[in-house]
């Protein structure tokens, strides 16, 4: 039986939403990924904010870490797709953690873009883990999603 941690960064709510359900779904532990300076409420800005930390290669601090990772087999990791990849508070958790023999399924929310290149960009960010395929969900359908999610949990 895997040991399962839910990880998430969630900017609107959507990917929070999207988490939950994994949770309620699998079972496992959550944790959510906070920056320690939050991205601005207004959307425009938060887009440029991002943009200019993905181009830079900018990883923001974020608060606390897991400390107890090797308790865990396989990491469900959510993020709102930004700019066709993760979120940079998601980049910080990768490379603050070994995740060394981990198994990671990605989990995006978008409005358009899907999955991006965000699984890649986990397997860069953690290049001794197992990074599967992973599942994209439209931001404005998330609080409609637990079939979908149910369904996606069963093939997997």
């Amino acid at each position: 039986m895997s040991r399962i941690l839910v990880i998430y960064y969630s900017h609107s709510g959507n990917t929070r939403e999207i988490a939950k359900q994994i949770q309620s779904a699998i079972g496992g532990d959550i944790f959510e990924i906070k920056p320690i300076k939050p991205y601005p409420a207004e959307y425009q800005e938060t887009t440029e904010q991002a943009q200019r930390e993905i181009n830079a290669g900018f990883q923001p601090e974020i608060e606390g870490r897991v400390e107890n990772m090797e308790d865990y087999d396989t990491l469900f990791i959510g993020s709102p797709c930004w700019w066709s990849t993760i979120a940079p508070p998601v980049a910080t958790f990768l490379s603050a953690h070994d995740l060394t023999g981990k198994t990671i399924i990605p989990f995006m929310t978008h409005e358009g873009s899907g999955l991006g290149h965000s699984a890649s960009e986990m397997a860069k960010l953690a290049p001794n883990a197992a990074v599967k395929t992973g599942r994209a969900f439209h931001g404005s359908d998330v609080k409609s999603a637990k079939e979908n999610i149910e369904k996606w949990l069963k093939d997997w």
